[in-house]
């Protein structure tokens, strides 16, 4: 492992334990924290300091030394978790995250901050007292006598790694680190079996060393100092009062030179010689004491290079099938069968790689709803389900931007103050929901508060005023639910550090059709607001529906298709209606052949296809289905973004390429159309100057 990786490393766990460390914080407000959380909520800060200390990140490690005092206060019930203190260990979370963020980025934090944080942190425990009740129970934790561990001499054994060096580490770091912890008694060093003449490398690290260390802290703790130095390395470590009990697991792996060596120490170390027996030497390679993870790490960058590989074996595998059946060759066809088999399984299994909870988005905006009701001066909870429902690891970091103008609209506008809630008969604190779900094949993610709703007479009055829908248009709650994502368009009257200026669901909309979703409202006027956004489950590999109009050949998305069914030859429906009684529903119909503009055929046999994309539904007509096929996005040019009802193209066996249609938009199009058939001319006129968008 490279210093790089080692560093990465850090990095990635700092950030791990610091999220931990935030979320105990932000559940004090909710309900009471146990023992457990308090003693979590110090090993965070504690591990932080001590890996901090192993790259001499010295800044680090002084400003998580002194916030680790308070949280050791803290735990042993001598300190009360106040609303005021909570506030500073969560701006104490984040000056440790912009120190991170600063060495990441190789430069240097701001000192002055830090030490103004840890300023106010002393004055608020040097004023604090316990007067007020804490917030959890003091008599459910150990006194601070009880807690205080013992002072204990520790026997250490350290067979480092030989690519320490390598790695950038140096054991002199650790043996610093150690001192921090308590005191290095003796210290000594086997050097036997060094390499000779050219056979020895100054970049191999070949030295081991046996410790007798003093401090009050126990196993488990002296174990986390060693937490990067573990790779290649045998870390071992027993009381020294009971070191001859544990002598066959010191020196297994160890020649008979080495095991006379460490004899020696030992006896210096006053452990009893005649407790002594040589243990059987054994050949079989140090493997460390820590504990086996199930987990690893891997390289955003190799996991889409595997995507990306996978989707060319896909493609490969078609163009195979395709030229077995062209041949008719049984063998032939059964062997590529078989590999197609192979491939969709191993498809599957690639795709799950890259899928993450929602959860990891999710819990983000437990600090914003948190930080930002302070701010509004309104008392907001946040409630968080669906957590564990998985989506595409691509999507993660675009999903941010668009969830969080959600977010602080539904805390800004939409949920009232106080004040206003109880003359409503409403509970005084407001609701928030982050709740996710699968549905037909699709992510859906709502984003819900319990607050004032959207009033749809004050979209129109509005859009009036801005000239947007003429005075004598009709529109319908939903269609002027719509006119929130023109840019610009706000009903809000006032302008805040948090929205107001109109451009906040017009870019969630933009956002959102780079990943081939959609964003619908459901708002009652006085009980709230529901903002669903429905996306797909990944945007590299779809199982998709090939149909043929024309002599074009397009994919519909798989998991949007509800059903297929002919329709009759020369029948009304076949040649100009817009919809189709669908078993007591009307379901509108778009036929793709003239809607691409593409020149008839004489072909007399029509088929329809019934999609689906939320609550809305709409039957595509083509002219022949063609089967399903594993269909590999290939994204669409800047010359085409513009093109609305496609949403990419993928290449065929036969090496030709089919567009893949945009079925959210398929579906708007089919509706307005069998909409239009019922509007006067001045009106149809009105809306569609609102609505329907240049398409091709």
């Amino acid at each position: 492992m490279k210093m790089q990786q080692v560093l990465q490393t850090f990095f990635e766990e700092s950030r791990e334990l610091l999220e931990q460390m935030e979320s105990i914080l932000l559940d004090v407000e909710s309900e009471a924290i146990s023992t457990e959380q308090m003693n979590a909520l110090f090993r965070t800060m504690h591990t932080i300091k001590g890996s901090a200390g192993l790259f001499a990140f010295d800044e680090i490690v002084h400003f998580s030394h002194q916030v680790e005092d308070v949280l050791d206060q803290l735990r042993s019930g001598t300190l009360v978790l106040s609303d005021a203190l909570t506030g500073l260990l969560l701006q104490c979370h984040d000056q440790v995250q912009s120190m991170l963020n600063a060495r990441l980025e190789g430069g240097s934090a701001n000192t002055e901050l830090a030490e103004l944080v840890l300023h106010q942190l002393e004055a608020l425990v040097a004023d604090q007292t316990l007067r007020s009740p804490p917030l959890y129970e003091v008599s459910s934790l150990p006194t601070q006598k009880e807690e205080s561990l013992s002072e204990t001499r520790w026997l250490l054994s350290l067979r480092l790694g030989p690519d320490m060096f390598r790695n950038g580490m140096d054991p002199v770091s650790l043996f610093d680190y150690l001192q921090t912890l308590g005191q290095i008694e003796r210290i000594a060093c086997i050097s036997v079996n060094l390499p000779q003449g050219d056979q020895f490398d100054p970049e191999t690290h070949y030295l081991r060393y046996e410790l007798i260390f003093i401090g009050h802290i126990d196993q488990s703790k002296l174990e986390q100092a060693f937490e990067f130095a573990r790779e290649g390395s045998r870390i071992l470590i027993c009381p020294l009062a009971e070191a001859t009990m544990h002598q066959a697991e010191f020196f297994t792996g160890l020649s008979d030179e080495e095991v006379a060596a460490v004899h020696q120490i030992w006896n210096q170390f006053g452990v009893s010689e005649a407790a002594l027996l040589p243990a059987t030497p054994s050949n079989e390679p140090s493997q460390g004491k820590y504990i086996d993870s199930q987990f690893i790490k891997v390289d955003a960058g190799k996991l889409d290079l595997l995507i990306n590989l996978m989707g060319e074996l896909v493609i490969a595998s078609a163009a195979a099938n395709l030229i077995a059946n062209r041949e008719r060759q049984p063998v032939l066809i059964e062997a590529t069968q078989t590999i197609s088999t192979l491939v969709e399984q191993i498809r599957a299994g690639t795709l799950a790689m890259r899928m993450i909870q929602i959860g990891e988005i999710f819990q983000r905006f437990v600090r914003v709803v948190h930080d930002t009701a302070k701010v509004l001066g309104k008392p907001i909870q946040l409630q968080i389900s669906g957590a564990d429902t998985e989506l595409d690891r691509a999507m993660v970091d675009k999903l941010g931007d668009p969830l969080m103008h959600l977010v602080r609209n539904a805390l800004d506008h939409g949920i009232e103050t106080t004040e206003i809630r109880l003359k409503k008969g409403k509970p005084a604190v407001g609701r928030l929901q982050l709740n996710a779900y699968h549905e037909s094949g699709s992510m859906v993610i709502e984003v819900t508060d319990d607050g004032a709703g959207i009033d749809p007479e004050q979209i129109r009055a509005k859009a009036l005023e801005r000239g947007l829908i003429a005075p004598e248009a009709e529109l319908s709650e939903s269609e002027l639910f719509k006119l929130l994502f023109k840019p610009g368009f706000t009903t809000s009257e006032r302008i805040t550090e948090l929205s107001g200026r109109g451009v906040g669901l017009d870019a969630v909309q933009t956002n959102l059709e780079q990943l081939r979703g959609a964003l619908e409202i459901d708002s009652t006027l006085g009980k709230g607001t529901t903002f669903r956004i429905h996306l797909p489950l990944t945007l590299a590999i779809i199982d998709g529906l090939l149909v043929k109009v024309s002599n074009a050949v397009f994919v519909v998305p798989l998991d949007a298709v509800i059903e297929c069914m002919e329709l009759a030859p020369n029948s009304e429906i076949a040649t100009a209606c817009t919809g189709l009684d669908l078993r007591g529903e009307m379901l509108p119909l778009l036929r793709l052949s003239r809607f691409f503009n593409l020149p008839t055929t004489t072909n007399k046999r029509q088929n329809v296809v019934v999609v689906r994309f939320g609550e809305h539904q709409a039957g595509l007509v083509v002219d022949q289905l063609l089967g399903e096929f594993q269909t590999v996005i290939k994204p669409l040019g800047n010359l085409f973004r513009h093109l609305k009802a496609i949403s990419g193209s993928t290449i065929l066996g036969n090496g030709s390429v089919a567009l893949i249609l945009d079925v959210l938009s398929l579906i708007e199009i089919a509706t307005q159309q069998e909409a239009d058939q019922y509007l006067s001319p001045s009106t149809r006129q009105s809306q569609n100057r609102v609505l329907i968008p240049p398409r091709l």
